[in-house]
Formats: structure tokens, sequence, C-alpha cells
């Protein structure tokens, strides 16, 4: 219900915007932006949902590989103590489990292609212990509010854009985006428990939560021991090295198993292309909504307006000229990236303003267009708190990022 408010805003305030553009400040060329960002959009979620099927038939492939030979029964009970506190409505040592281990696994590693067939197989999985097939369950949207903080371990994708903008280090933001994601990713799961009423407060959760907290520390120490280039080679490295240690593990659990590994990939290739036709209408729906959104201007004068309000107040607004990739984020990856991007070249990617936007751009993921497909691709249209948690992990986020980039290179 959230989200259908939502999107009926997106067209009423471009809508609106539109009209005060063309009245009061003759511009007539607002209204056939508007209707080419329709066309625009449409066509690119065509096109984004027709990219995802080789990558979803490749990884539910290798998903069914390791569902018949054991591997997710076996993620599941290594897991099952943990992640049973976080999911309680999930019966222990259930295959949902390993998937979705899978899926946080494969975002940590900032291998974005790889971690949507993961997700949608974990919700998948979910779903089919859903008593409401409409209706988002708890542990839906839990799962989905852990996607949409983004918690990223190597930022590679960031760390390109950066280098090929000419930084002079391209690797200077990947402590500060690994503490505001870590921030934002332990925030959404504490929202998200208040809702649900979750217990955090047991030993389990407790240690986990301080194993996790000093792993990032230890990551953060060595980090400071590399130099930008040595920083680059090992973060590219690690990322790869362990998407190919995964196939490599689901194909000898196949094998162990004695099952037709290439009979089972097929089978579960198939489920991938039948995910990527289902998800078409949900990705037109939300990216159509977005690009009007944009063309109407209404993202400009969104910004124009929080640097007023922030000048009023007596406080620093050299930030405001990242938020574009702060409020993008949520609605569009690629839009987000692109702001980021614009900033870079427009400031310099060693500027405050460039910095910033790349940390506000690893800080949390893409809310609304995981929400479309996760929730998309199994039927769900009752998102009950899902949207209010994930925007607030994304609100939480981007603070800290902001209070981050001014930490280290304010």
């Amino acid at each position: 219900m959230v989200l259908n408010y939502i999107w009926i805003a997106f067209f009423l305030i471009a809508f609106v915007i539109a009209v005060i553009k063309l009245v009061f400040m003759g511009d007539v060329e607002v209204f056939p932006n508007i209707m080419n960002a329709t066309f625009d959009a449409a066509k690119n979620a065509f096109e984004i949902s027709i990219g995802l099927t080789g990558m979803l038939a490749l990884w539910l492939g290798m998903m069914k590989i390791g569902e018949r030979g054991g591997l997710i029964t076996t993620l599941a009970r290594v897991l099952s103590p943990v992640l049973t506190k976080l999911f309680p409505d999930v019966p222990k040592n259930h295959p949902a489990f390993g998937n979705m281990f899978m899926n946080m696994a494969a975002n940590m590693l900032g291998l974005d292609n790889a971690a949507t067939p993961l997700g949608l197989k974990a919700m998948e999985c979910l779903q089919e212990l859903n008593p409401r097939k409409d209706t988002a369950t708890n542990p839906m949207i839990m799962f989905l509010v852990m996607n949409t903080s983004g918690l990223v371990i190597i930022p590679v994708g960031i760390l390109a854009f950066r280098a090929n903008a000419g930084a002079a280090q391209p690797t200077d933001v990947f402590l500060p985006i690994l503490l505001a994601t870590f921030i934002a990713t332990l925030i959404g799961i504490v929202i998200t428990a208040l809702f649900q009423r979750i217990n955090l407060l047991n030993r389990t959760l407790m240690l986990t939560l301080g194993g996790a907290i000093a792993f990032v520390a230890a990551i953060v120490w060595g980090c400071r021991q590399l130099d930008k280039d040595s920083m680059n080679v090992i973060s590219t490295c690690v990322a790869n090295v362990m998407l190919f240690t995964i196939i490599i593990g689901f194909l000898i659990s196949g094998l162990r198993a004695k099952i037709n590994v290439y009979d089972a990939f097929v089978e579960g290739a198939k489920e991938g292309f039948h995910t990527a036709v289902r998800i078409i209408p949900y990705l037109v729906a939300i990216l159509v909504s977005i690009g009007v959104f944009r063309a109407s201007g209404a993202m400009d004068w969104v910004v124009d307006g929080v640097r007023y309000a922030v000048n009023a107040l007596g406080m620093s607004s050299e930030w405001v000229d990242a938020l574009p990739t702060a409020l993008m984020k949520p609605l569009s990856g690629s839009g987000a990236r692109g702001m980021m991007v614009d900033a870079m070249n427009t400031f310099g990617p060693d500027s405050f303003v460039g910095r910033i936007s790349c940390i506000l751009q690893g800080s949390t993921d893409t809310t609304f267009y995981i929400l479309a497909v996760y929730f998309g691709s199994v039927g769900i249209s009752k998102t009950r708190h899902a949207v209010t948690c994930g925007l607030l992990a994304d609100v939480c986020g981007s603070i800290a990022a902001i209070l981050i980039g001014y930490l280290f290179f304010g």
C-alpha cells in the first residue's frame, strides 16, 4: 500500500511541477521531456530484465545444483543459530537460510549481478512459507532491508569509476564507504527488529555483532597498511576468486551427491528465464515513475530547497551538491551512478563533493528497485513496513556517509 501511494505521488508531483514550469516559467519543453522519459524508462526496464536473463539463468542453474547436491542445506544448518534469531518465522535448517547467505556474501563482495539471482531464489523459498501469497512476511521484509542497506566490503565498481575519473587515490573512499554501509545495515536490522518485535539482546546475536564489528575493524586496519595500487589489485582479485570458488563449490557438491550436474543446471536456468519475464511489469512501473519525477525537474527543486534550508540554519552546505546521488540511490542504481559520475566530472574526483558522492553511492542500495524486483518475482503486492524500514535505513546510511565524509575529508 505504501508503494502504491509513493508511485502515484511521483506522477502527481511531476505533473504539478511541470504545469508550474509551463505556465509561470514558459518552459515548453517540460512535457515533451516527461513523455520522452516515460518511453525511455519503459525501454530501459525491458532492457534491464533482458540483461538479467543470462545472469539469472547462470546463478539459478548453479543454485539448483547446490540444492540437489546438499550444499544449500549444509549452509542453512551452519548459519541456522544466527539467522533463526533474525528470522524466527523460518524453520530451523530451512534452505532459505543458505540462499540468503549466498546473496549476502555476493552483496558484500560487490557482485551485484550475482547477488540479484541469489536473492530472488531466497525470496522464492520464503514465499513457499507464506500463508498469504500477496502479502510480505516478516522474514521477507527483514531480508529485503538487509539488501537495501547495501552492506559492501569491496566496492569495486566505485573504485573503478574513481580511477577512470583520474582520482589521485581511487581507494581513499574505501574505508568511509565500508563504515557508512556497515552503519546503514546495522540500523536497518535494528529498525526492522523493532517493527517485528524481535529480541536482539541475546547471546548469539550479540556475539555475532561483536564479531562483525571486529571483522570490519580488521579490514580497516589491513587497508591502512596497503598503498592504492595494492588495494585495487587485492579488491578485484578477492571478489573474483570468491565468486569462482562459489561456482566450483556448487559443482563439487553436485559431483559428491552423484547427481546429473548438467541437467540440474539446465532446470535451474529455465527458472531464471521465467523469473526475468515475471519482473518486467514491476520494473516498468517503478522506473517510469522515477523517470517522470526526474524529467519534471522535481529532483532539482528538492536539492535547491535543501540547500536553502541548510544555509538558513547557518550550517555548511558544501555536501548538498552531492545530495542528488543520495536522493537517486533508493530510486535507481544507474541514475545514482550517473549522479556520482556527474559530481566527479563537475567538481573533480578528489574534491569534497566528488568524494562525498562516492561514499553516498556505496552507503546504501536501490530500495525501490530491489523492492520491485524481489517482491515482483513472487507476486507480492502488499509490502507492509518494508518501504518504511528500507527508507529509514537509507536515510541513516546517507547521514552516516556525510558525517564520515566530513571526518575523513572535511
